[in-house]
């Protein structure tokens, strides 16, 4: 992808708006940090986007709305942009969330392109109008699984928080790994301290302990718990939802964070376009920038696409996600169908377990691509 021209030389965009919903959690409880990178992604595709013409030389507006992590509060934002006129919503990080905003969305007959919410039922039967550039969660916590067996663990506990994200990871982790003979078992965090968690993970003999909990509660405080436990030091703590993936971890928990494994999207070399990109990102938010803010790039200018070719109609821009080819930051992005999974899905985002080197934390080791 070419660098878009300077807004000098710009065709210009003073037609009326084409308004695009956005959701993003910017307060707690939801995870501030990745919200801010989806929607540093976004804006700077939409600028790009506009400093090259906008859409047929109207600009394209964000009309950007805090989810908190809250999906009663998500489902209500989409009503009120969908009375604003928006032609299509973009974004959300929490899976939760998003399937409270997809299935609004549906019933609405808006479309919604999901950026970084990855669980496999994200609607409650198949639809025209939704799609997603993460990979489903039972793609990436099988691999995850994988990796673990490959490491030598197969006797895992997970530490949990009720939620139907954490359920259905757990689940996924259990059927993947009895399956290969290995067994999870399951320690609810509501019910044990993290030292009560600890005398729990010497009693069940488990050779790996997986954080599907929030973060920095309980997250936080469990890791530390575990680090300095003698007893646990050859216990593998892992985090396959991505909380390490972020300054406020290291920030937190300094070495303690480092060498715990996560699953991130991100090829193992970006390309010319995902060098620019994040370069530019890097600027806008003064760190270096996720994997969640290239989620939140490539699905503004998925969506520029859509718009330039389909139209701006609700109805047309749904029925585009098949005909999508977009060069993306971490590859072509196109959309079909996929078994089990009822929006439409880019099936070749790329996947990674990584974690945060012990001998620098600042920089990340690639354990395992798919």
């Amino acid at each position: 992808m070419p660098t878009p021209p300077s807004p000098a030389a710009a065709p210009r965009t003073d037609g009326p708006p084409v308004r695009v919903g956005a959701l993003v959690p910017l307060s707690r409880p939801g995870w501030v940090e990745a919200g801010r990178h989806l929607l540093a992604g976004l804006e700077l595709a939409v600028r790009e986007t506009n400093e090259g013409g906008g859409i047929g030389g109207r600009p394209v507006e964000l009309a950007v709305r805090d989810t908190a992590a809250d999906p009663e509060r998500a489902a209500a934002a989409v009503d009120e942009l969908a009375d604003l006129g928006v032609v299509a919503l973009v974004g959300e990080y929490h899976s939760v969330v998003a399937r409270a905003a997809a299935t609004r969305a549906d019933a609405l007959g808006l479309p919604f392109l999901c950026s970084s919410a990855v669980l496999d039922a994200l609607t409650d039967g198949p639809t025209e109008r939704v799609a997603r550039l993460a990979p489903p969660q039972s793609r990436g916590w099988r691999t995850y699984a994988d990796f673990l067996l490959d490491a030598g663990h197969s006797r895992i506990a997970v530490a949990t928080q009720p939620s139907v994200y954490w359920a259905s990871g757990a689940r996924v982790l259990r059927d993947h790994l009895a399956a290969r003979g290995g067994c999870v078992v399951e320690l609810d965090t509501r019910e044990l301290s993290p030292t009560a968690l600890c005398d729990a993970l010497v009693a069940r003999r488990a050779t790996a302990l997986l954080l599907l909990v929030g973060h920095p509660e309980p997250a936080v405080p469990i890791v530390e718990a575990v680090r300095r436990d003698r007893r646990l030091t050859e216990v593998l703590i892992g985090a396959p939802a991505g909380q390490p993936e972020f300054a406020e971890w290291a920030a937190l928990l300094g070495a303690d964070g480092a060498g715990i494994p996560f699953l991130r999207y991100l090829p193992e070399r970006l390309g010319p376009l995902g060098a620019r990109v994040g370069a530019a990102l890097r600027r806008q938010l003064d760190v270096a920038p996720s994997f969640v803010a290239f989620e939140g790039y490539d699905t503004g200018i998925t969506l520029a696409e859509a718009l330039r070719r389909h139209g701006v109609d609700r109805v047309s821009l749904a029925e585009s996600w098949p005909e999508i080819a977009v060069e993306g930051t971490r590859g072509r992005i196109r959309f079909s169908r996929t078994p089990g999974i009822d929006v439409w899905q880019w099936v070749g985002a790329p996947l990674q377990v990584v974690d945060r080197d012990p001998a620098a934390p600042e920089h990340f080791r690639v354990l395992r691509s798919a």
